[in-house]
């Protein structure tokens, strides 16, 4: 089908120009937003997507009868979201947050589930909200082994700025005193109900190596100012109108309006970087408006490119120009390269007797917790690096049979306790994990269309198998019984924790980003997704997201106090 060019709108340079553009409003640019507000500057966010403005989450407050397929979704949904409705959270209640895949087609040379939000706010409305400091057992990781380049920085460089995030978006955990996976600045935790209580117990009496803790999650078990306690009614997917769990709309977003210097864009889809030969810097960026089509650009001393790790790396490899003919700042050839994914897939169950006479309150938002145990001060398995597990305990219904009053009395009577564990896995940097860039397709918005070409190799799958062993293993030790155990494996994307695009660095030929997340080569450019990361590590990698995003901010603003930027 011929496509469409876009209309130019050539409007005034001096009324498109702020001090900085956020290019995404996910949970790094929601971050970027608020930094820079409050740091005195005229703040330009730019968001793909519709607009959502906390509290208004349109299905928040729905039961489930009040949905007409009781919050499956139907067939027109599946074939309007072929690639969305691989992933368990697009249900019935929270679809008009994910993005058409009809209207947003990209190219597979192996299957990459690429899940997308389509809203202001982005994936930070729909994440599943595990935070988690690395450590410099993961900072050190490519270092020690050899597998990938080094990073740039340490554990004591970003400690502060987990502190500083921390304690503005409210996690709540133990400190568990674990060296690989560092304390923090928590609320009080959730509790563990009596059969995890009895679990942690029973694996922790017979591993030395072995914890089972409870999970941190930016779920608030206190109200903060203008947040709400968390429920537990286990509806976060839709949006939360009390605002108990960190999201942009929430968080960030009212923090940098209150400072009067954010104006947030949606429906505005970043085509590309504008490269000035002369400066020698970016200048802007070149914008589609998604409803009417018009083109117009917009202006600024710095930029911040958190479109997510895919997006992001599009819109750079699609900013050309004489300096830069493959892609802005990829002088190293490394932009759209060691594309990465935590593995996941495995599910172990078992029945558990006794502790007939306990019971749960609510729908806990977080999950139990077992810290990565393998190759930790030293290689013990036929793999490198490791995984967590985690899972929990719940009551399930009873079975019954008859009609009428009988019926009625069963279903009032919980069944018995069952308990479930799941695996994530670090997935190692390949240089042929890439994303790239057709030029002979376009979308209809007439860009090239995107290609992504990843999979898991022979050290993923060797961990997954491990994974789904110890996952069993587990649940045989603590002395349950039917232990089922499924060892199935994601694709990459899948786990929603794609990164390592544009990675950080000290050398330029080998990376795209310096310690501070800055473009080598264009240092107005700054970069805080997840396609900065340098390896994977096995451990969610959202909160360490919002640090180097805080980080950032800090140094370009001292930057261009000092006429760097």
């Amino acid at each position: 089908m011929p496509q469409t060019a876009p209309a130019i709108n050539n409007k005034a340079t001096k009324e498109n120009t702020f001090d900085a553009i956020v290019v995404g409003s996910g949970i790094s640019g929601g971050w970027a937003a608020k930094e820079l507000c409050e740091k005195g500057l005229k703040v330009l966010m730019l968001e793909r997507g519709g607009n959502v403005e906390h509290p208004v989450y349109p299905t928040a407050n729905k039961d489930v009868w009040e949905f007409p397929h009781r919050l499956r979704l139907s067939p027109a949904d599946k074939a309007a979201f072929p690639v969305q409705s691989r992933h368990w959270s697009l249900r019935e209640d929270n679809k008009h947050y994910y993005i058409n895949d009809l209207d947003n087609p990209y190219e597979e040379t192996k299957r990459f589930d690429w899940i997308r939000g389509d809203i202001v706010g982005g994936r930070s409305l729909l994440w599943s909200r595990a935070c988690y400091r690395w450590s410099d057992m993961d900072f050190e990781a490519n270092a020690k082994d050899g597998f990938g380049i080094d990073w740039p920085i340490r554990y004591k460089d970003i400690a502060p700025w987990y502190d500083y995030v921390e304690s503005f978006i409210g996690v709540s955990g133990n400190n568990d005193g674990i060296a690989h996976l560092p304390d923090g600045k928590f609320m009080p935790p959730f509790e563990m109900n009596s059969v995890e209580k009895y679990f942690k117990q029973q694996v922790e009496s017979k591993y030395d190596n072995r914890k089972v803790i409870m999970g941190r999650t930016a779920n608030l078990t206190k109200p903060v100012k203008g947040r709400g306690q968390c429920q537990a009614r286990d509806r976060c997917h839709r949006g939360c109108p009390f605002g108990a769990y960190f999201s942009t709309n929430a968080s960030t977003m009212p923090a940098a309006y209150a400072t009067g210097n954010l104006t947030v864009m949606p429906h505005s889809l970043v085509n590309k970087i504008l490269y000035n030969e002369k400066l020698q810097k970016a200048a802007g960026v070149e914008v589609i408006d998604t409803q009417t089509n018009i083109v117009t650009e917009y202006y600024a001393r710095i930029i911040f490119v958190n479109a997510s790790t895919v997006g992001t790396t599009a819109i750079l490899l699609n900013s050309i120009s004489g300096r830069f003919p493959n892609g802005l700042g990829n002088d190293s050839d490394q932009l759209g390269r060691n594309l990465m994914d935590h593995h996941k897939g495995i599910s172990a169950s078992a029945d558990v007797d006794g502790f007939e006479d306990m019971y749960h309150y609510g729908k806990r938002p977080v999950s139990i917790y077992v810290p990565r145990f393998r190759n930790l001060a030293k290689k013990d398995t036929d793999f490198l690096r490791g995984f967590h597990l985690g899972g929990g305990a719940y009551r399930g219904r009873r079975q019954f049979d008859g009609i009428g009053t009988e019926l009625k009395a069963a279903m009032s009577e919980p069944g018995g306790w069952r308990m479930g564990m799941y695996a994530f896995g670090e997935c190692l940097p390949y240089a042929d994990n890439r994303i790239t860039l057709d030029q002979n397709k376009k979308d209809k918005w007439g860009r090239p269309l995107l290609v992504i070409d990843c999979e898991f190799k022979e050290n993923e799958k060797a961990m997954n198998k491990d994974m789904a062993a110890s996952a069993g293993e587990l649940l045989v030790t603590a002395g349950f019984r039917n232990v089922k155990v499924q060892n199935n494996m994601s694709f990459p994307g899948n786990a929603n924790h794609e990164m390592g695009t544009a990675r950080m660095g000290d050398d330029r030929k080998t990376s795209v980003l310096n310690s501070f997340n800055q473009l080598h080569d264009v240092p107005n450019v700054f970069i805080t997704d997840g396609s900065c990361m340098t390896s994977g590590s096995c451990v969610n990698p959202s909160l360490t997201y919002m640090a180097l995003t805080a980080r950032a901010c800090d140094h370009a603003v001292r930057e261009m106090k000092k006429q760097n930027l």
